[in-house]
């Protein structure tokens, strides 16, 4: 029998139960334990954990760990709570995934192209005013972030007639994208963007990417999609922006607190559109799978599969 895997993460008992009876099920030649679970001996001998936003503290009491395997596509608190050490960390990768974002996308571009905001107003008003039609490939949608998630959604996008513009830090290419890159390429892409959606992972470059000054570089008929990170917006500035019509409207489904306070005045915000973080959420049963193959490999090759550059915290 192999060393025991342990599950550590902030899963409530039935979400435990739910990801252990998946994941024994996809490996069952293996011996997933949940980390309260464990015995003092069974600790020292685990060196794979199946993680959901741990507790460092937790880890720590598994010191021949070799490397861990995360259930959701971001990674951003792992990377903050282990980028010294020398663990090896393993991010979500799942077809399921990437399409649920991509759809996202789609959907609520979809949203603010076709005015909806504009509407869901004016029947609260009782008001009859139509909106003139834009067509799709009159507008232009630019994507920040073009790693798997957001290369997916921007090719989407293009496939719906959109003008897509594309950004990322170093050069990369997306079919029917415009991309750029480097500060000169975020630049031109805030500029151009009549819809700019953001889907850049959170690191320390990343961190408030979208303030005054930048957002000063749009067009006070552009709106903002945040499907990233809350911290990747800065808010003060979004607000003010959206309060003296120097943006149109901004639909947000991460806040650097979640759940988003009842206090919190952008509930009810008339110019943003808030969201659960629900835009791309992991499917149990296929990241189960994932899992599992990325494990089995693992024991057969003793090959860590592909991991985060913590250096760039992706």
């Amino acid at each position: 029998m192999n060393n025991p895997i342990a599950l550590v993460g902030e899963l409530n008992e039935q979400q435990t139960n739910h990801w252990l009876n998946l994941l024994n099920n996809a490996m069952p030649g293996e011996n997933i334990i949940a980390f309260e679970q464990l015995t003092e001996q069974q600790k020292q001998e685990c060196e794979i954990a199946i993680v959901a936003n741990p507790e460092p503290k937790d880890i720590a009491q598994l010191p021949n760990l070799v490397w861990l395997h995360s259930l959701w596509a971001g990674v951003e608190k792992l990377v903050a709570a282990f980028k010294n050490s020398s663990l090896n960390i393993v991010r979500l990768i799942d077809p399921n995934l990437t399409n649920a974002m991509s759809e996202a996308v789609l959907t609520w571009t979809l949203y603010l192209h076709r005015d909806m905001p504009h509407y869901i107003a004016a029947q609260k008003k009782c008001s009859w005013q139509s909106k003139p039609y834009t067509l799709p490939n009159e507008r232009t949608v630019g994507v920040l972030g073009l790693g798997e998630l957001g290369k997916t959604a921007a090719e989407r996008l293009a496939n719906n007639n959109f003008n897509v513009l594309g950004w990322s830090r170093s050069q990369k290419n997306a079919k029917g994208v415009t991309t750029f890159h480097g500060e000169d390429g975020l630049n031109q892409v805030l500029a151009a963007s009549d819809i700019l959606v953001i889907l850049v992972p959170l690191t320390e470059n990343t961190h408030n990417l979208i303030n005054s000054k930048r957002i000063a570089l749009m067009k006070p008929s552009s709106s903002i999609i945040n499907f990233a990170r809350g911290a990747i917006i800065e808010t003060d500035s979004l607000l003010d922006a959206l309060n003296k019509n120097k943006l149109n409207h901004a639909v947000l489904d991460v806040f650097e607190q979640e759940p988003l306070p009842e206090q919190s005045s952008l509930w009810q915000h008339e110019k943003i559109t808030v969201l659960p973080h629900i835009s791309a959420q992991t499917n149990p049963k296929s990241a189960s799978e994932i899992v599992a193959k990325n494990i089995r490999t693992y024991r057969e090759t003793n090959t860590v599969p592909p991991t985060v550059n913590l250096k760039v915290g992706y």
